[in-house]
């Protein structure tokens, strides 16, 4: 069945994980994207780590939904043949730093002569403008900037660390394909075309902030802070591991007493709500559990906190991530074969329509593998042999 976006086509020139994940959310919903990459091997993630046979797991993770073609955007008929995609596109997409698409010629004013009505979507890591704009941005210096590793702190081990893997990039990936839709959207209600920006930075501030700037969300010195939620994200020791889980209620709290066999603390307080969850009456309880889980197997531990409807869970190795049940029932995890690069495993599109479910997407291309399929389609025929000798096309 045909997704939601069907009919839309997008044109990407993306690399590495913002852009590409942004196309490869739509694709998901049906958007048709044609990926155009630089000659010789194609996009930087290509050739990053976990590597097999033409393809590395980063750009599997990120392009799948997509046709390839390569083109030379440097050579005056490949940047003609990008003029041609873009005339029939309802959306351009780019990451590059700013002011690099105007030196090329892809610039939005100059796809804005072509093709009046695109959306033409840019990330840029700080912004296009302001002191930081002309710097080189990746996701670990946004984390240190916009609060995450400040976050990061184990009260054991109280130093900041990074988030280990690229939450700023997906946070951006996310935040700018929500905006496309919104742009195309408006688009159809008669607002035209328009330019949909995201800041690396502005993207990473916005997606930490509901629950990792609460103490500093009200201002005033009347502000009552009794706990931030960010300080409830605990790793609990037991006699073999550690479990997660969430004490944010006075009912859960008391569950978890009842879960390690406290039932005297449990029931020794009529309180409720605020009045529980206050750190001079959670100190005795809070250790009381601690104490109590350290005492336990992880496997009893996590019996026990579920039968007492305490949210919990074990510390899963990405091996078990892999096998996990609930993991499993939901299909969260898609196996599938490619005759070149051969077995791989995608993560499914969390997002699931009644109506317009798209089809499952088709596995991320080999560089250039529909170049050929999408000059046809653009009228070129005798001429390909022309523009491959040129160094146009690979």
């Amino acid at each position: 069945m045909a997704g939601p976006l069907a009919g839309f086509r997008i044109v990407e020139v993306a690399e590495v994980i913002s852009g590409p994940l942004t196309s490869m959310v739509l694709a998901d919903q049906g958007a048709e994207v044609i990926k155009v990459e630089p000659p010789k091997h194609g996009e930087e993630s290509r050739s990053l780590t976990n590597y097999r046979a033409g393809m590395a797991g980063l750009y599997v993770n990120c392009n799948h939904g997509k046709r390839s073609i390569g083109i030379n955007l440097k050579h005056p008929d490949g940047l003609a043949l990008l003029y041609e995609l873009v005339r029939d596109a309802d959306v351009f997409l780019q990451n590059w730093r700013p002011g690099a698409a105007e030196r090329l010629g892809v610039g939005e004013a100059d796809l804005r002569r072509l093709n009046p009505q695109i959306i033409y979507a840019s990330i840029s890591g700080y912004g296009e403008d302001g002191p930081y704009a002309k710097r080189r941005g990746y996701d670990p210096i946004f984390q240190a900037l916009t609060g995450y590793v400040a976050a990061q702190l184990n009260p054991e081990i109280p130093i900041p660390d990074l988030v280990r893997n690229a939450v700023v990039d997906k946070a951006t990936s996310y935040a700018l394909a929500q905006g496309i839709t919104a742009a195309l959207l408006a688009r159809e209600r008669g607002a035209g075309g328009q330019h949909v920006r995201v800041a690396m930075l502005d993207a990473g501030i916005s997606f930490f902030w509901p629950d990792g700037m609460l103490r500093h969300s009200l201002v005033g010195d009347d502000v009552e802070n009794i706990v931030v939620a960010g300080e409830r994200y605990q790793l609990q020791d037991t006699a073999d591991g550690k479990i997660v889980m969430w004490l944010g209620t006075a009912d859960q709290m008391r569950a978890a007493l009842h879960a390690v066999g406290r039932t005297d603390l449990a029931e020794s307080s009529s309180q409720r709500g605020r009045e529980m969850m206050n750190e001079a009456n959670t100190m005795e309880r809070t250790a009381a559990i601690r104490d109590g889980l350290a005492a336990l197997d992880t496997q009893t531990a996590y019996h026990n906190l579920i039968e007492h409807e305490v949210p919990a869970g074990p510390v899963l190795t990405h091996q078990e991530v892999l096998v996990d049940p609930q993991i499993q029932h939901n299909g969260c995890i898609i196996e599938a074969v490619h005759p070149v690069y051969g077995k791989y495993r995608r993560a499914r599109a969390p997002v699931r329509f009644s109506e317009t479910q798209a089809d499952e997407a088709i596995a991320p291309a080999l560089y250039g593998e529909h170049t050929e399929e999408i000059l046809k389609e653009l009228g070129h025929g005798a001429d390909i042999k022309e523009l491959r000798a040129k160094g146009v096309v690979p």
